[in-house]
This record gives C-alpha cells, sequence and structure tokens, in this order.
C-alpha cells in the first residue's frame, strides 16, 4: 500500500514548484548595472536649450517579458533602440509614457517633484493596454541613479530643469492583435528651459467644437502615444486662425475638458462676491495631472475659505462665455508638467472672441501666485508634504 502522507508530501512539494516557478521577477532597483559613456556631450549653456531636443549622456532600460518578468535594469550611454518592423509598438500603439522634472536647488541637489504621482498614473496606463506594471518606487529609485549620474546636465536658474521621459513600449514581434509578451521600459532625460520659448506670457485659445481629444469610456485619462497625435491637426488649424492652441470642448453642451495637453482652470466672480477656481473632474476623460493635483491641494489649502470655493465640476463655453459678459471671468491658466503654468487672454468661438482679464499683464494675480507655490516647492526652497524628492 502507499503512504498517504508521503503522497499528500510529494503532492504538495509539487504544488509548491509549480506555484514558485510561475513566479515572474518583479522591478528591482537593487539588481541595476551602469556602463558610463566614455564619449561625454559638451552640456549647452542655458539660452541654447530648446525643449526636448537634446540630451543626457546615459539612459536607463529595462525589459520586461512574460515568462521571467522585468530584467536586469541597466543605466548605459544614450543609444538607438533597434526593433524589428512588426514591433506591436508600430502598428498597435503599445506605447505610454510620463513627464517629470529633476531641478537643482541652491545646494546643488537634485530634486524630483511628486514622482509618486507620477509612478501611479503610469501603471494605471500600462493596465490600460495590458503592459506590465511595476514597483514605482523601485522605478524612481532607478530615476534617482540616473539623475545622481547625469547631474551635470540639470542645468540652474528659474524656469530650467532637466525634462524626465519614463515611457513603455510592447515590444513582442507580431502582426498578431494580442497581449505583449515583452515589453520595454526606459527613461530620457533632456535639459529644457522655459517650455514657450516667449517666455511667461498668455496664449489665445480657439475653444475646438469640430475635434474632440478624448471621450466617455475612452483612455483620456491615460498618458498614452495614441492620445497625441490625432490633436496635432486640429492645433495646426487653429494656428492658422491666428490661435497658439486648442481649448478641447465635447457634446453638444460645449463641456470644457482640457487645453492642447494641459489641464485648464478658470477663475470667476459670483454674483455674491466671492470666487471660484474650476477645473474639469475627473470623470475618465481628463488626464489627472500631477500639476493639477497639486494646484488643488495649494488653493485649497492657502487661498480664504471665505472667499474662494474650488471646484472639479462641469463647465462649459457658454459659462465662460456669460461670466466674461458679465465682467465676472477673473482669469484662465493651463497647468501641466512642461509648462507648469500658462495664462490664458483670450478665447474664439464661433466666431467670437472672448477675452480673459491679465490683471498683471503677462497672466492674472492668481495665476503667478499658484506658479510661484510650486516653483518653491520644485527647488526646494519651501519643503512641503515631501512633495521635492531628493535623487541619492
Amino acid at each position: 500500500m502507499f503512504n498517504r502522507t508521503v503522497l499528500g508530501r510529494s503532492i504538495r512539494s509539487a504544488q509548491w514548484i509549480r506555484h514558485n516557478s510561475s513566479k515572474v521577477a518583479p522591478l528591482d532597483a537593487s539588481r541595476l548595472t551602469i556602463e558610463k559613456t566614455t564619449t561625454p556631450k559638451p552640456k549647452l549653456p542655458n539660452d541654447q536649450l530648446v525643449f526636448g531636443k537634446t540630451f543626457t549622456d546615459h539612459m536607463l532600460e529595462i525589459e520586461w517579458t512574460k515568462e521571467k518578468g522585468w530584467d536586469v535594469p541597466k543605466i548605459s550611454p544614450y543609444h538607438n533602440l533597434s526593433l524589428d518592423p512588426s514591433t506591436i509598438v508600430f502598428h498597435y500603439a503599445f506605447e505610454l509614457f510620463e513627464g517629470m522634472k529633476a531641478y537643482k536647488d541652491a545646494n546643488g541637489l537634485i530634486r524630483t517633484f511628486r514622482g509618486d504621482k507620477n509612478m501611479i498614473r503610469m501603471n494605471n496606463s500600462a493596465e490600460r493596454i495590458a503592459l506590465p506594471k511595476f514597483d514605482g518606487e523601485e522605478l524612481q529609485k532607478l530615476i534617482d541613479k540616473l539623475l545622481v549620474l547625469d547631474q551635470d546636465f540639470v542645468p540652474e536658474g528659474k524656469g530650467y530643469s532637466l525634462y524626465l521621459r519614463p515611457t513603455m513600449i510592447g515590444t513582442s514581434a507580431s502582426l498578431g492583435v494580442g497581449t505583449p509578451d515583452r515589453a520595454l521600459l526606459y527613461v530620457i532625460a533632456s535639459p529644457v528651459g522655459p517650455y514657450y520659448s516667449s517666455g511667461f506670457k498668455p496664449v489665445s485659445l480657439e475653444a475646438t467644437d469640430y475635434a474632440v481629444r478624448a471621450w466617455p469610456g475612452g483612455v483620456g485619462d491615460k498618458k498614452l502615444g495614441a492620445n497625441y497625435a490625432p490633436c496635432i491637426k486640429p492645433q495646426l488649424e487653429a494656428a492658422q486662425r491666428g490661435f497658439q492652441q486648442n481649448l478641447w470642448l465635447f457634446g453638444d453642451e460645449g463641456y470644457i475638458t482640457e487645453v492642447g495637453t494641459m489641464n485648464v482652470f478658470f477663475a470667476f466672480e459670483n454674483d455674491d462676491g466671492t470666487k471660484e477656481l474650476v477645473t474639469a473632474p475627473l470623470d475618465g476623460m481628463i488626464l489627472p495631472g500631477v500639476t493639477r493635483d497639486s494646484i488643488l491641494e495649494l488653493c485649497r489649502e492657502r487661498l480664504p475659505k471665505d472667499e474662494w470655493t474650488i471646484s472639479e465640476r462641469k463647465f462649459t463655453i457658454h459659462e465662460v462665455e456669460e461670466k466674461a459678459k458679465k465682467g465676472q471671468l477673473i482669469e484662465a491658466f493651463g497647468a501641466g508638467t512642461a509648462a507648469v503654468v500658462s495664462p490664458i487672454n483670450h478665447i474664439g468661438f464661433r466666431g467670437r472672441g472672448i477675452d480673459v482679464p491679465v490683471s498683471l499683464g503677462t497672466s492674472g494675480d492668481l495665476t503667478a501666485t499658484v506658479a510661484e507655490w510650486i516653483r518653491q516647492i520644485q527647488y526646494g526652497e519651501r519643503e512641503y508634504k515631501n512633495w521635492s524628492r531628493v535623487a541619492q
């Protein structure tokens, strides 16, 4: 007769082996390998920096496979990628990215701003298009190592920073539409100055209702490359009519969603003299911007509560137009990582013009205040809730 105890142990042992053999490796910053460049690039002076045109000496890469999970993270000299022409990123848009910035403070330390929020959003984007998720803290540790290595590329001065572009692409080589079994996560970095070469100046918008940026049930709340290319043609058309960006509307009601590639805020005066700062709610069409979230939290804490209401609600271009006619439109601005805060001074809508006040000449008072609040935290001049992380 067989021994039931031995058989039971054998079954449990086999189950354990199957369970653990199916485990895949997590993203692990402690496995990092570094290969330093032997041909360092020259560092450009601040006045020659163009957004996203030049890059640091090194880049970070981590490959992933369905069978093994996350491979050894590698920092190596900046280089081209080699991909099969059938790679799914080229055909089916298995691609997502993030935008972050690193800043050099007065003591020469390199800081990033609320990177944990970027990691959460990046994982949400990955999950939506069936790419692998990862431990966000581990990726932040790896980004810290890249920043320490390339710290000489972080420009000094107000408005200057090192733009970071964490990216993930599906790298399976197949024309079949299916779940990727290979992926690449990489991070590149570009020293930048102010996003707009004209500096901190107001922009003119065309309220766009003939094209939409996102729709209910879609992926407007994810940072996917596929969201961006379709926006270029409407932007070019707006530019031909003298506008610098699109104010994206949705539906017959004309709901305001975003501006260009940024979230958008409007400040209104109410009939009783109180004020409201309003932005569209996170209803699945709106990108949950890190700058957006920061502005909301700072304004709720620092603006006088008996004077201001901070709202995340639906509002329309018609409400903005009516407020402007009544003299109750105070100011408006876009908000995002690249430009941080971008003042608005005019909106064109169906042949009509809506003038947006800019009380300080280049922006409204609240716009300038919010921009300064965020700048102080980003450059380490003022500590706030661990929003600023020192790379080490």
